[in-house]
């Protein structure tokens, strides 16, 4: 599925990529598909179990893995992860921010709690993560960040209030971060999928051949970072072909 880009692209062998979320959904497809092309992975999730599951995937293809189960929206955790992560492989060359959760209910009945747990994992756990890896993605000189935002950031639902707002604030972030970093070396992809079949919406309805898949998404992300250094795209929006 994931086809090699032809010409002088992005060599992905032996390169190191912190994935965030990585115990299920795009996060996990995103592990399975940079560890095909010989990317080195540091997976980052809550579920402990899940994640010895991916890896153990990834380490059946010979390829190197490290997992760290622990809560995103501590600073001090990742502070310590990319630190172990830097420390194990020595160095960081992608970082794919796909950690999050979802509340869906209309602003009258949405809890401060919700609203407060959105935006800790949503928008602030990617911005420390991200401010935390740069130094390390400067220093590689050919690196890409991606983030992984939804279509919901850029279109309005009824019960979508908290969600939303945080999506539309990770496209914001990304275009401001593209800004500055591309000087650095650093290309950074914002990528904004419509539904996608994962447990996220596991309690919501849906006809599951009508929405998108994890590894579709992930395709679109594997492109992107394939390109030439010197080609970057910097947002895509993926949606089901016929939703």
């Amino acid at each position: 599925m994931y086809k090699k880009i032809q010409g002088n692209g992005m060599n992905l062998k032996n390169k190191v990529a912190i994935i965030t979320g990585a115990s299920k959904g795009i996060g996990k497809a995103a592990a399975l598909a940079l560890s095909k092309f010989g990317v080195k992975t540091a997976l980052i999730a809550r579920d402990e179990r899940l994640l010895k599951s991916v890896a153990s995937n990834i380490e059946r293809e010979g390829e190197e893995c490290f997992v760290y189960p622990a809560d995103l929206c501590l600073e001090d955790t990742i502070k310590k992860f990319v630190a172990a992560t830097h420390e194990k492989f020595g160095h960081i060359d992608i970082l794919v921010n796909n950690a999050g959760i979802g509340y869906f209910n209309p602003v009258a009945d949405l809890s401060t709690e919700n609203w407060d747990a959105l935006f800790n994992l949503n928008v602030r756990s990617l911005f420390l993560m991200t401010r935390t890896c740069l130094p390390h993605l400067r220093k590689a000189g050919e690196s890409v960040i991606v983030n992984v935002a939804s279509l919901a950031g850029k279109n309005a639902f009824a019960g979508g209030a908290g969600y939303a707002a945080t999506k539309h604030a990770v496209i914001g972030f990304s275009r401001c971060l593209m800004l500055e970093e591309r000087k650095n070396g650093v290309r950074v992809l914002c990528i904004c999928p419509g539904s996608v079949d994962t447990s996220f919406f596991a309690s919501r309805p849906k006809n599951t051949d009508r929405i998108l898949k994890p590894e579709d998404v992930v395709e679109s992300i594997i492109h992107m970072i394939k390109l030439p250094q010197r080609a970057m795209v910097s947002e895509i929006d993926i949606r089901p072909s016929d939703p």
